[in-house]
């Protein structure tokens, strides 16, 4: 795409998005620019203090971007190199993912192994305060900067927990954090559950070879697959088209329109199914988003798998990089919107599931049922945690 670069939103938003266009003619808009240009030069010239007018112009763009949708922003050099990081599988920082709930930011998950997972940040801690200064009511690309940019290796949290009436406070330490896309399991009856936490640039990979030791493992061919996506908030574009066209034989993955030519395109299946026609089903739930809506939906209208689960999250947009001045810094600005093969946009909507589960509890006499089936080799689940009542009719659904 020339200087663009296409990929899909990485963070969690908890509020949907719309696009509002504004009319005007060419001289209001010359007008407004210069006008723009000037208030910037005034403020220069006369305010009271010294200000940094490459901060003052990246407040102002900031402000544009705004009233456009949640996913376009400025990215600064140090926020265009953290994403360029993230989606090569690396950062330093924390782990921990988060969300905006009701002017909250609240931890979703803390990576395996991670700083945020050693110091005990569980889910649905809600963060307070970071380093002193409050994050109520904050954007998230606000408290990203506020943990990355502090000057010490450890950045203290105050967290409000669920049982506790006063906060608690954390003492996390930065550090370089590779981030694992993939993990996976192989039951003895030649069934794999595979979990797939976003898509960067290695998760083609990972996925590839996972499959390909799990088929080593079980020396016969796989007999299905239990594809878990939920919770996974997406990452690139590319990474879900390859994937997708992992278990697809022919067939539309995915199209992208928008108004500038090369957002127009068409992403089509080219490769052997790696399973071979082996069933596949795909657990989604209201975290499942944009990458991950992608497969689920490639998936879904092409026959080629069963979606159970609940609704995901609707985020159908995609985002391109365009490089300005130097290229050191950049806007992540909306460019297209993504159309599933059977051409539906599931932007604001999400993907719904051909078989509904929801995450409640499961009774006694179920559990002893499936303890019972579970004894069998035929039957072995993956789990025993049976707390987890997706994931074990899951099971069930893709052994029927």
């Amino acid at each position: 795409m020339n200087n663009f670069f296409k990929l899909n939103n990485i963070l969690i938003l908890c509020f949907l998005f719309c696009f509002s266009t504004i009319a005007s003619s060419e001289v209001s808009s010359q007008k407004n620019s210069v006008n723009m240009k000037h208030i910037l030069e005034h403020i220069q010239a006369f305010y009271v203090d010294e200000v940094n007018t490459q901060k003052l112009n990246s407040s102002a763009v900031d402000s544009v971007l705004k009233q456009l949708d949640p996913y376009s922003e400025y990215l600064d050099e140090q926020e265009l190199e953290d994403l360029f990081n993230i989606t090569n599988g690396h950062y330093t920082g924390l782990g921990i993912e988060v969300e905006i709930r009701d002017e909250h930011i609240v931890i979703i998950s803390s990576i395996s192994n991670s700083p945020a997972a050693q110091a005990g940040l569980k889910q649905g801690d809600i963060l307070l305060s970071v380093n002193g200064q409050t994050v109520i009511n904050k954007p998230i690309k606000q408290v990203a900067s506020l943990i990355s940019k502090t000057k010490k290796s450890a950045v203290n949290l105050s967290i409000a927990r669920s049982g506790f009436s006063t906060p608690i406070s954390f003492e996390v330490e930065r550090q370089l954090i590779e981030l694992e896309t993939v993990n996976s399991e192989l039951d003895r009856a030649g069934y794999v559950y595979l979990r797939i936490m976003s898509f960067n640039n290695h998760t083609l990979h990972d996925v590839a070879r996972h499959i390909a030791k799990l088929k080593n493992e079980n020396g016969l061919p796989l007999r299905g697959l239990l594809l878990d996506l939920r919770d996974n908030p997406g990452g690139i574009l590319d990474s879900a088209v390859a994937v997708s066209d992992l278990f697809l034989r022919n067939g539309i993955i995915v199209s992208t329109k928008g108004r500038f030519y090369d957002a127009n395109h068409t992403f089509t299946a080219n490769n052997d199914d790696i399973l071979n026609g082996a069933p596949i089903v795909v657990l989604i739930n209201k975290g499942s988003a944009s990458a991950a809506e992608i497969l689920a939906g490639a998936l879904k209208d092409n026959k080629r798998a069963t979606i159970v689960g609940t609704r995901s999250y609707g985020k159908g947009s995609v985002q391109s990089l365009i490089p300005l001045g130097n290229g050191q810094t950049a806007l992540k600005l909306t460019t297209a919107k993504y159309y599933t093969p059977s051409g539906v946009s599931i932007d604001g909507v999400g993907i719904t599931p051909d078989i509904a589960i929801v995450q409640s509890s499961l009774s006694q006499s179920d559990k002893i049922a499936i303890m019972k089936q579970s004894q069998g080799k035929e039957n072995q689940s993956f789990t025993a945690d049976f707390s987890d009542i997706q994931l074990v009719k899951a099971q069930k659904i893709l052994k029927q």
